[in-house]
C-alpha cells in the first residue's frame, strides 16, 4: 500500500513537471505566432527630420542598442515617460543601433517581447564620423545617449538615467 502511495506522488508530481514544460513551450509557441514588428530603417539625412522641431511637442529621442547593457536596463524608463506623458504633448523614440544582421534575431524580439510602445528607428548609416558630431558636438558616440528638445530648447545626455533622472530633466522643458 505504502509503495502504491509512492508511485502515486512520483507520478503526480511528474504530471505537474511535464504541465509545466508543455507551458512554457505554449508561451514560446504563441510568442513565435505573433508578428514581429515592421521596422523604420533610416540613414543621417532620413533620421534628421526627428531630431528638429517647429511644433509645441517635446521629444525625446534616445540612442540605444540591444547588446548594450545600460541601454537595455533604461528602456523601461523611457517607456514609462512615453505612457505618463503622452498627454502632455512629449514624444519619445528609441533610435536602436543595432547591427543590420541583428535586426531579426535580436531587435524585433527586443521590441515584440518587451512590448515596446514608443515609436522605434534603426539608424544604419556607417558615416559615424559625420553624423555623430551632427547630433551633438561633444558625443564620443558611446551608449546610451538621448537628446530631449522642443521649439525653444535642446539638450544633449551621454548616460544611462533612472526615472527620475529623465523625468527631471523632461521637466526643465515642459515648465
Amino acid at each position: 500500500m505504502r509503495i502504491i502511495g509512492i508511485v502515486l506522488v512520483i507520478l503526480l508530481a511528474s504530471c505537474k513537471h511535464d504541465a509545466s514544460q508543455q507551458e512554457q513551450q505554449d508561451v514560446e509557441v504563441s510568442k513565435e505566432i505573433i508578428a514581429l514588428p515592421t521596422l523604420e530603417v533610416y540613414d543621417y539625412e532620413g533620421l534628421k527630420p526627428l531630431l528638429k522641431t517647429r511644433s509645441d511637442s517635446t521629444y525625446i529621442v534616445n540612442f540605444w542598442a540591444t547588446w548594450c547593457a545600460p541601454c537595455i536596463k533604461e528602456l523601461p524608463y523611457f517607456e514609462a515617460i512615453n505612457k505618463n506623458y503622452k498627454d502632455r504633448n512629449v514624444s519619445v523614440t528609441l533610435v536602436s543601433l543595432d547591427f543590420p544582421k541583428k535586426y531579426e534575431s535580436h531587435l524585433k524580439p527586443y521590441i515584440r517581447d518587451n512590448e515596446i510602445k514608443s515609436r522605434v528607428v534603426v539608424l544604419n548609416d556607417s558615416d559615424s564620423n559625420t553624423w555623430i558630431p551632427a547630433i551633438d558636438p561633444d558625443w564620443s558616440g558611446a551608449i546610451p545617449a538621448t537628446l530631449i528638445y522642443n521649439k525653444s530648447k535642446r539638450a544633449f545626455y551621454e548616460q544611462p538615467f533612472t526615472y527620475e533622472e529623465l523625468e527631471t530633466e523632461l521637466q526643465k522643458f515642459l515648465n
